[in-house]
C-alpha cells in the first residue's frame, strides 16, 4: 500500500527541502554491542505464569537479585479458533504493568523480554502485543520454540553442579515443553513439543476431575508426540536427566514432602502421586504437604507428561535445576555485553552454509552504513539497532541466491523469516526477511506499518549499497552522499563519476520511480567537483 509523503523519521537531525552532503567515511564498525550495565532484567510471559527476574553483573555471572512471579494462565485463554480471549489479555496487561513499576529506570538495552507457545500459536498475538508493550514499557520478543529451548539450557548450564556431563533438560511449560541435550554450555540437540501442563489439563480433566481412563489418555497423547524426538535423542545420549521450571519444581516437591521419593523426581515416586491423585478422583480434593494454590489447576497435565517422559526416554530418576529460561535470557544478554552475542554467532553460521560472496558483503555492508550514518547520524552509537539490523541484513541479503539466481532477494527473504535463527525473536525475523526483501526489485512488495516505517530508512541504505556494487569490484567507495528531505530522502552524485557509468545512472532513474510507488520522493542531485 502506498503512503503518503511525510518525514521518515522524527528523530532524525538532517531534515528540510535543501540539498544535505556529507564527508565520506571508509573505516566503519561491522560489529555494535551494547555498553555494560550493572542491573539487566529478564521477563518471560510463559503460558501458564509470567516472571520478572532482576540479576546484578559481576564479571561473567548473574547474581539474582529480585524476582516477581503472576499466574497469568495465558494458555486458559485460548479459543478453540486460537484467539487470545480478552479476560487474559487482561490478566496479561494487569501483571506487566506490576513488572513494569520494577523495571521503572532500566535502560532500554538491560531488560530483555520474551514471549513462548500461547502467544506464538495465538491468531490475534500482533493485535494484542502493542498494549502489552505499552504496560510493561519495553518490546516482547516472541521467540520461536527451538529459541526458547535454546534459552532454557542456557539457564540450567548456569546452575547444574557440572555442565560438563551430557545433560537431558526438560522444562514442561503452559503450552508447550521443551528438550534440549547439551554439554559444556553448548546444545546438541534442541526441540519444543505442543503439549503443557495448561493445555492438558483443560484437554484431557475439565474442572480438576481426574481417573484412570483420563489419565491414561493424556499420557498416550505425550507419549505420541514423543515419539517424533525420542530416537533421535537416545541416539544422541545423556548422563544425567534435569528437570526445570514450574512443573518439575511442583512434582519434585510433592514426592520429596511427602516421602515418595528421597531425592529428585523417580519413577516410583510419580506412580505414587499418580496413584493418588487418581483416588482422590478431583485436583482439588488431594492433601499433600508442599500443593500450593497455584499449582493447583495445572497438576494433572504436567504429570501426565512427566510421566510419559519417563516411560519413553526411559528414566529412573530427573534431577530439578532452578535455572529457567528468565534465567537463560540474561546470560544471553549478558552474553551480548561481553562480545559473545549468540545472534552475530547465527549470522556468520548463516554466512558459511550459504556461501556467502564475503568480499561483496564488506563492499555493499561498508557503504550501507556510511548512507545510513548520513541519513541517521544517532546511528553511530554502539548500540542503535538499526544499524544492527542493517549490518545483519547486508550480511544475508544473498542469501537466496544459493537457491536461485533469479529473484535471490524473495528467497532470502523466505529463508531468513523462516528458518531457526538462534538469539533472534520472530519479531527480528521478520524485520531481516523485511529489509532483504526490499533491498531490489519492486518496493511496492514490502508492507510495513506504521510501527515500522523506519525500516525505510535501512531499506534505503541498504537498496542503495547493492546497487552501487552491483559490479562487485574493488574500486572504491562510490562518491555519493545522502540526505533527508521533508518528503524522502536525496542522493547528490558526482556529476562527472555518473556520467562515466550509465548503467548506474539508468538504475537511478528507476530508483525514483520505485520510491515514488510507495509515496516517497527520491531526489538525485548531480555535482560537479569544483563545487
Amino acid at each position: 500500500m502506498p503512503h503518503s509523503r511525510r518525514p521518515l523519521v522524527a528523530s532524525a537531525r538532517i531534515q528540510g527541502s535543501g540539498p544535505a552532503t556529507f564527508p565520506l567515511s571508509n573505516s566503519l564498525p561491522f560489529v555494535y554491542s551494547a555498553v555494560d550495565y550493572e542491573l539487566i532484567a529478564a521477563v518471560d510471559l510463559g503460558s501458564n505464569s509470567f516472571r520478572l527476574q532482576v540479576g546484578r553483573v559481576v564479571g561473567n555471572q548473574i547474581y539474582p537479585l529480585d524476582g516477581l512471579k503472576e499466574s497469568v494462565r495465558l494458555a486458559a485463554g485460548l479459543t478453540p479458533d486460537k484467539m487470545l480471549d480478552g479476560a487474559s489479555q487482561l490478566r496479561a496487561t494487569d501483571a506487566l504493568a506490576r513488572f513494569g513499576e520494577r523495571l521503572r529506570g532500566f535502560a532500554p538495552g538491560a531488560v530483555r523480554a520474551v514471549a513462548t507457545n500461547s502467544l506464538r500459536v495465538a491468531k490475534n498475538a500482533a493485535e494484542f502485543l502493542p498494549q502489552a508493550d505499552a504496560a510493561l514499557g519495553f518490546p516482547i520478543e516472541i521467540i520461536a520454540g527451538r529459541e526458547e529451548a535454546r534459552l532454557i539450557y542456557l539457564g540450567v548450564a548456569h546452575t547444574v553442579p557440572n555442565p560438563r556431563l551430557q545433560q537431558l533438560v526438560m522444562d514442561i511449560g503452559g503450552g508447550s515443553t521443551e528438550f534440549i541435550i547439551g554439554r559444556n554450555f553448548q546444545p546438541l540437540q534442541l526441540e519444543s513439543l505442543y503439549m503443557g501442563c495448561v493445555s492438558y489439563s483443560l484437554r484431557f480433566f475439565p474442572g480438576g476431575r481426574v481417573d484412570k481412563s483420563s489419565m491414561k489418555d493424556a499420557e498416550l497423547a505425550a507419549r505420541r508426540e514423543l515419539q517424533s524426538i525420542v530416537r533421535a535423542y537416545r541416539e544422541t545420549g545423556w548422563e544425567e536427566a534435569v528437570g526445570s521450571s514450574g512443573t518439575a519444581k511442583a512434582i519434585v516437591d510433592l514426592l520429596e514432602l511427602n516421602g515418595f521419593s528421597e531425592r529428585g523426581i523417580t519413577r516410583d515416586g510419580l506412580d505414587e502421586l499418580r496413584g493418588r491423585l487418581i483416588r482422590a478422583g478431583d485436583v482439588n480434593k488431594l492433601v499433600l504437604e508442599g500443593l500450593r494454590a497455584d499449582r493447583i489447576p495445572v497438576l494433572p497435565g504436567g504429570l501426565a507428561i512427566m510421566s510419559a517422559v519417563f516411560k519413553e526416554f526411559d528414566l529412573d530418576l530427573m534431577a530439578f535445576s532452578e535455572g529457567a529460561l528468565r534465567l537463560g535470557v540474561l546470560y544471553d544478554l549478558l552474553g551480548r555485553y561481553h562480545h559473545d552475542d549468540q545472534r552475530e554467532a547465527t549470522v556468520t553460521q548463516f554466512m558459511k552454509r550459504y556461501g556467502a560472496d564475503r568480499r561483496q558483503v564488506a563492499r555493499v555492508t561498508t557503504t550501507a552504513l556510511r548512507l545510513l550514518h548520513l541519513i541517521l547520524p544517532e546511528s553511530r552509537d554502539a548500540e542503535h539497532v538499526d544499524a544492527q539490523f542493517l549490518v545483519w541484513a547486508a550480511s544475508l541479503h544473498e542469501t537466496g541466491i544459493s537457491v536461485a539466481h533469479s529473484s535471490y532477494h524473495k528467497h532470502s527473504a523466505y529463508i531468513l523469516a523462516n528458518a531457526d535463527m538462534p538469539g533472534f525473536s520472530r519479531r527480528d525475523q521478520q524485520r531481516l526477511a523485511r529489509i532483504v526483501l526490499g533491498h531490489r526489485g519492486k518496493l511496492e512488495r514490502v508492507a510495513l506499518t506504521g510501527q515500522d516505517t523506519t525500516d525505510w530508512l535501512t531499506i534505503f541504505a541498504l537498496r542503495t549499497a547493492a546497487l552501487l556494487h552491483r559490479a562487485r569490484d574493488d574500486n572504491g567507495e562510490p562518491p555519493i552522499d545522502a540526505g533527508l528531505t521533508s518528503t524522502g530522502f536525496q542522493l547528490v552524485v558526482d556529476a562527472e563519476w555518473l556520467a562515466g557509468a550509465p548503467l548506474t545512472a539508468t538504475a537511478l532513474d528507476e530508483e525514483i520511480r520505485q520510491w515514488a510507488a510507495v509515496g516517497i520522493e527520491l531526489r538525485l542531485r548531480r555535482q560537479s567537483r569544483d563545487k
